[in-house]
């Protein structure tokens, strides 16, 4: 009996041992041969002018290979057809039996932990709380896409999150049950279809897109459909990312036009130099839907007043949205929105919204912050340009609404272009008059406004197209501002002032 007892706490022993020398492991193939494919049932049907395309990437992993590592780990975590490969947790003697292996192309350690972005929320609500509400959607002109009967329509959205507690009961999102808006749900943590749980933070990014109470809209496509994904887990930090991956191909087959993503990775993961839009799983994966035609929404962080400062990815890939805060009190940066560029710098954020917003959560509204729930409020914008043009392309969507910024041309890296503006897409605004000039004297550059009174963004680009510099100033007299001349020598200034923007190259 002692003989049996001590050799159960010696396999324990070994077996602890063992899995201690866990790890996650990427493994990626060389090839597909061998595999078997059929689109249509790849592909969940869906009548929607902007439709994936359909190409070799989408094949299925070689079901050999599959098999071989399973041989090897025991089992497959997940797999990736984006990025032909699979993940696994093993230890590094298998490893390294896998790494001989003929069909394998690479192998990524994924040792490095995560942790969802902060953010902070008030379920008690104060008298100002009520003007946020309202602006967080008329910052946008929101109410001209409303009044012109545009809310999302015809158009679908996934959102990856941490949780949506309570989404499932709450009066703030009846209209979507009622009307069968909620299409699709899926767990991929627990691997189940029931997301209404874990945390409230999905709710909230739900509420910024469809949200409605007491007949006033909290976002702006009410109309639109929705897959609802938790992709993000606090218990098992090794795994983010993976879960993000499966569940951007799972939004591929079930033809979204739009993802929202208020996530982020960052110094909990990577440096400074991986923001470039190529290293990161959810990079790649991110920047492979947007070649496919969809628009990926991303939250840029908000560690703007941390040690790190800077964006998250996914939102350093070129071709993903990502989004900065604007504080509703100031019209400006909010402190804690984190900022660009990237890190082969590249401009982020694109556009801004608020960052201090009301928000539906369970039974109550709540004041939440944080770029979580900027990046579901332009989210929410893009479905109602999308409803109205739905030519656009992912690219022309993308463009455009950049240049509706309530700042383009003028950008930086803290706003990006500024904050989405309806009009530019229901009435196409004329060009208004310059209000600024640039005037050099002696050894200074002088901005004088036609008025007095207001904030003024300036900027100094160099050459090679990044900025030197960049701020925000409130002017009182009609000289606004003034450089030296030889600071700006061989480079262009850039000013914004009151919805005009004028340039002058030294």
């Amino acid at each position: 009996m002692i003989k049996k007892v001590l050799y159960i706490v010696f396999f324990l022993f070994v077996y602890t041992l063992q899995m201690a020398g866990s790890q996650k492991y990427c493994i990626y193939f060389t090839d597909k041969s061998g595999s078997e494919f059929n689109p249509e049932s790849y592909l969940q049907p869906y009548n929607n002018e902007m439709t994936s395309q359909i190409d070799s990437i989408d094949f299925p992993l070689n079901r050999e290979y599959i098999k071989t590592i399973e041989t090897i780990t025991g089992e497959i975590s997940s797999e990736s057809r984006w990025l032909n490969a699979v993940i696994v947790k093993t230890g590094s003697l298998e490893i390294e039996k896998i790494r001989s292996l003929s069909f394998v192309k690479e192998i990524e350690i994924l040792n490095k932990t995560a942790k969802l972005a902060k953010y902070k929320f008030k379920a008690t609500l104060h008298t100002e709380a009520y003007t946020i509400m309202s602006g967080q959607l008329t910052s946008m002109q929101g109410n001209l896409f409303a009044n012109n009967g545009y809310n999302g329509r015809g158009v679908r959205i996934a959102i990856f999150d941490v949780g949506f507690t309570g989404a499932d009961k709450s009066p703030v999102f009846e209209h979507l049950r009622k009307n069968g808006q909620i299409i699709k749900t899926y767990d991929f943590v627990r691997k189940t279809e029931n997301v209404y749980g874990f945390n409230h933070h999905g709710t909230m990014v739900l509420s910024c897109l469809a949200g409605r109470t007491d007949g006033k809209n909290l976002g702006m496509a009410t109309g639109a459909e929705y897959l609802l994904a938790r992709t993000e887990s606090n218990m098992e930090t090794l795994s983010e990312e993976e879960y993000w991956l499966q569940a951007v191909e799972w939004a591929y087959q079930n033809n979204v036009d739009i993802i929202n993503s208020s996530l982020g990775y960052t110094y909990h993961r990577y440096f400074e130099k991986d923001m470039d839009g190529k290293t990161s799983l959810v990079a790649r994966a991110a920047a492979i839907a947007a070649s496919k035609g969809i628009l990926v929404v991303n939250a840029m962080g908000n560690d703007g007043e941390s040690n790190w400062q800077y964006m998250c990815t996914p939102a350093d890939v070129e071709n993903v949205m990502a989004v900065g805060g604007i504080d509703p009190n100031t019209g400006i940066h909010i402190p804690f929105s984190s900022f660009g560029p990237t890190a082969d710098k590249r401009m982020k954020p694109n556009v801004s919204a608020y960052a201090h917003v009301i928000t539906g959560s369970n039974n109550k509204l709540a004041e939440a912050y944080g770029t979580s729930f900027a990046s579901p409020l332009v989210a929410g914008f893009a479905a109602c340009v999308l409803q109205m043009h739905p030519d656009y392309n992912m690219e022309t969507l993308f463009e455009e609404i950049e240049k509706s910024g309530n700042l383009y041309p003028y950008f930086d890296y803290a706003h990006g272009y500024g904050i989405p503006q309806a009009d530019y897409f229901v009435n196409k605004k004329n060009e208004e008059p310059i209000s600024v000039s640039i005037i050099e004297f002696n050894e200074a550059v002088v901005i004088n406004s036609a008025d007095g009174g207001g904030m003024l963004y300036y900027h100094i680009q160099q050459p090679n197209g990044t900025l030197e510099k960049y701020g925000v100033a409130e002017i009182s007299s009609q000289e606004a501002m003034q450089l030296s001349a030889k600071e700006l020598k061989g480079k262009l200034l850039r000013v914004h002032y009151k919805g005009s923007t004028t340039e002058k190259q030294f």
